[in-house]
């Protein structure tokens, strides 16, 4: 299997285990085989009357029986320890292969398919790694040593082995193929129910506000019951091949009992291995249905193996040069002819754009809802690449910057607030891991957090819950900022990262840009005109093209599109 190859690189990380594993899976398999020939030179010696060899060969079968639990007990503990540690190394790197990510990337697995796969999908991965050292390597053995002796116990029924051997297999392989189709939609509609509940939970203000819980519900309802199908149909497979098995080997063992029986007299010591032959055609019989067993569950995490692989192969949309300055860069920013298409778009959501930036200069982007604002952003933080074109900051094309370069020099507020479980210093530490309490108390004043920060009892420590449900609209904007500020990157975009506040702290937050950082270039994309009257020009977009830009007082003489959102604006309290 060409994505089992993933997991030959972990093993040699855990070689002294797998080592013991395996020599623990040989000695209990070659005890387990041994023991029914004992039991036959046994019962062979006690119709002797050799109390001697009873006695000795008694020995030796308790003596066996003690090193296969003993060899049983260690394949557990080192199969257990190679799957833990296999699996975890594997999610380890499936998740930093996730952070390399683009946007693009992400969108195309979406969030629910990716957390499916680092929890469920590395769970099948550690049962099937599990299975493989404790079940799938000793089976061989087992299989094969069992039907040798069956055949040697009785050489003249060997036909009857072959023939229980044949009908199992057989069975077992017709099962296998249809669990395996099975397994794969299981494993996609986990996907997509996992989507789902995300979605809902994020949006539950959403969905209790516009009263969708019962539409939700339904919506829900019908993946669950499909995954409960798949689970039922799985669950009968499983449910039928243990019953068929059994059926087939016990009239395998009725049949030759009887043969045995009717050839009795002519073969008087068959009395002695019948005991033996059942022993082995039983261990034959649960060797080969936990074989299928192992099988299918090895089938299953194969399934999630393929999905994990096809993450580990995806290559991220936007690649860094892995080689050069890790400095921050100059301010100025330039677009040459860029044009942007979404990796599942069909029209160009930015069209031949062109524009320079000076260091220091504060920047406006305008236009109306799906103009290719917050796309524009994305380009300048290299979220995305261009279809078409070239950026440059500081001079230098972005794909020439290493990643840690192109981050010190661009800090990026997202139109979404969005903050981690912690406290507030390790949220706003994010901007700069190592920043000191003046610094967080310095960005928290520029971005007007601290007047509520410092009504908590434990201030900057204080705690963030999840999805910072504790945090009003307008106060995780401010800290959203405060963190995008305190690293004083020479680049800070704010995409209608104002849009929560109130006019007057909105206006001071322009305020403490203009004044505490006088060289940062400073784009920031607005719905409001009244957020960007001051900047130094004003990039208006219209359709995905740059249809004018200039300071508001130039606009407002030529361009048409300005003219017009002025005019819807007019009335609101700032615009003039």
């Amino acid at each position: 299997m060409q994505t089992f190859k993933i997991l030959m690189s972990y093993f040699k990380r855990y070689k002294k285990d797998v080592f013991a594993a395996f020599v623990a899976i040989i000695v209990s398999a070659f005890a387990t085989l041994y023991q029914p020939r004992l039991l036959e030179n046994i019962q062979r010696a006690i119709m002797a009357d050799q109390k001697q060899l009873v006695i000795r060969d008694g020995i030796i079968l308790i003596v066996l029986g003690i090193v296969s639990i003993i060899s049983g007990v260690f394949n557990v503990y080192y199969a257990a320890r190679i799957a833990q540690g296999v699996t975890s190394d594997l999610r380890e790197d499936t998740y930093a292969k996730i952070q390399s990510f683009s946007f693009g990337n992400i969108e195309k697995f979406s969030a629910g398919s990716l957390t499916t796969r680092l929890i469920n999908d590395m769970n099948q991965i550690m049962n099937m790694v599990m299975q493989l050292f404790m079940q799938l390597l000793r089976m061989p053995i087992l299989i094969v040593g069992s039907f040798i002796f069956c055949i040697v116990i009785i050489p003249r029924y060997w036909w009857a082995t072959v023939v229980m051997v044949v009908l199992i297999m057989g069975f077992g392989t017709y099962v296998l193929r249809k669990m395996n189709s099975l397994f794969e939609k299981f494993q996609n509609t986990m996907d997509k129910i996992s989507g789902q509940a995300q979605e809902t939970l994020q949006g539950v203000r959403v969905v209790k506000s516009f009263n969708q819980g019962p539409q939700e519900i339904k919506k829900f309802d019908k993946t669950s019951d499909r995954l409960n199908n798949y689970n039922i149909v799985i669950g009968y497979w499983f449910s039928a091949i243990m019953p068929a098995f059994q059926l087939i080997a016990y009239l395998v063992i009725t049949l030759v009992v009887y043969l045995i029986g009717r050839s009795i007299a002519q073969h008087p010591t068959d009395v002695a291995v019948v005991s033996p032959f059942v022993n082995y055609i039983l261990t034959l019989l649960w060797t080969i249905m936990i074989a299928g067993m192992t099988m299918m569950q090895f089938a299953r995490g194969n399934i999630s193996l393929g999905r994990i692989k096809e993450v580990l192969d995806t290559e991220p949309d936007v690649k860094f040069v892995t080689e050069g300055s890790t400095k921050p860069l100059k301010g100025s920013v330039e677009f040459d002819h860029v044009s942007f298409t979404y990796p599942d778009g069909d029209d160009e959501t930015l069209k031949n754009i062109s524009f320079k930036v000076k260091p220091g200069e504060m920047v406006g982007i305008v236009g109306a809802t799906g103009s290719g604002k917050s796309t524009l952003a994305q380009l300048i933080a290299r979220l995305y690449d261009p279809t078409k074109g070239e950026i440059k900051i500081g001079g230098q094309n972005v794909k020439d910057v290493t990643e840690d370069a192109l981050r010190s020099t661009v800090s990026f507020v997202l139109q979404r607030a969005v903050l981690f479980s912690g406290t507030i210093a390790s949220n706003l530490r994010q901007g700069k891991s190592h920043a000191h309490l003046h610094e967080l108390q310095r960005a928290a004043n520029m971005a007007q957090a601290s007047e509520f920060i410092e009504r908590y009892n434990d201030s900057y420590d204080h705690e963030v819950e999840e999805r910072s449900a504790n945090f009003s609209g307008g106060q995780k904007q401010r800290l959203s900022i405060a963190r995008g500020l305190i690293a004083k990157s020479p680049i800070l975009i704010l995409d209608d990262s104002t849009s929560a506040l109130d006019a007057e702290s909105e206006k001071k937050v322009q305020q403490a840009l203009e004044h505490e950082l006088p060289y940062t270039t400073t784009f920031i994309i607005a719905e409001k005109i009244v957020s960007v009257v001051h900047a130094d020009t004003i990039l208006v977009l219209d359709d995905g093209k740059l249809v004018a830009q200039g300071t508001h007082e130039e606009l407002l003489k030529t361009s048409p599109v300005y003219q017009e959102i002025f005019k819807t604006q007019k009335g609101k309290k700032g615009v003039e």
